[in-house]
C-alpha cells in the first residue's frame, strides 16, 4: 500500500515543491519505493503556474532533478489519501485543518528539524519555513538548508509509520 506525503504552502511555486522534489529524491535514495510525496497550495493565487525559476535554479544547483508541473491547490478530496500532510506554516496547517484534514494527520514541516522527534508530532509547534519569495536566490538557499534539515526526520517518520502498517 502507498503511503501519500503532501507538502503544503501558499501558492504551491516554491516552499513545497521545493520539499516536494527533495523528498521525493530522499525517498527514492532510502529505497522507500511505496511513498508518493506530492505538494499543493492552500490558496489558488498561483494555480497552473510553474516552480519559481528561483527555486528551480537553487534546486538544480544542489543536484535536483526539477520536474515541470503547475501548481495546484488543496481539495477536500485530498483528505482521504493523504497520511502525512506537511504545513509549511502554522497557518497552512489551519488551512487543512478547516479543510477536513484530521489533526494528527498535520504536521508542520520544521517539526522535524529536531533528532528528537517523536511522540504526538502535530501538537509540536515548530517555526514557520521561511517564505523565499519576497526574496533573492539566497533566500531559496535558507529554504533548502531548512528543507534538508527536516528531511532525516521526516524519513525515519514515515519508516516507522510504514513498519507500523506491515
Amino acid at each position: 500500500m502507498t503511503y501519500t506525503v503532501m507538502t503544503v504552502c501558499t501558492g504551491n511555486i516554491c516552499r513545497s515543491p521545493m520539499a516536494e522534489v527533495v523528498l521525493r529524491q530522499a525517498f527514492a535514495h532510502a529505497g522507500l519505493d511505496d511513498v508518493e510525496v506530492r505538494s499543493t497550495a492552500v490558496t489558488a493565487y498561483e494555480v497552473g503556474n510553474p516552480i519559481d525559476t528561483r527555486a528551480r535554479r537553487v534546486l538544480a544547483a544542489a543536484g535536483f532533478t526539477v520536474p515541470d508541473r503547475g501548481a495546484v491547490q488543496v481539495e477536500a478530496e485530498d483528505v482521504a489519501g493523504t497520511d502525512l500532510a506537511l504545513a509549511m506554516t502554522a497557518e497552512h496547517a489551519r488551512a487543512l485543518r478547516r479543510l477536513g484534514f484530521p489533526a494528527e494527520k498535520v504536521v508542520l514541516f520544521r517539526a522535524f528539524e529536531s533528532p528528537e522527534v517523536g511522540g504526538a508530532l502535530h501538537e509540536v509547534r515548530a517555526e514557520d519555513t521561511p517564505d523565499p519569495w519576497y526574496g533573492g536566490e539566497e533566500d531559496f538557499v535558507e529554504t533548502l538548508a531548512t528543507i534538508e534539515a527536516c528531511v532525516p526526520g521526516i524519513l525515519a517518520h514515515v519508516t516507522r509509520e510504514r513498519q507500523r502498517e506491515a
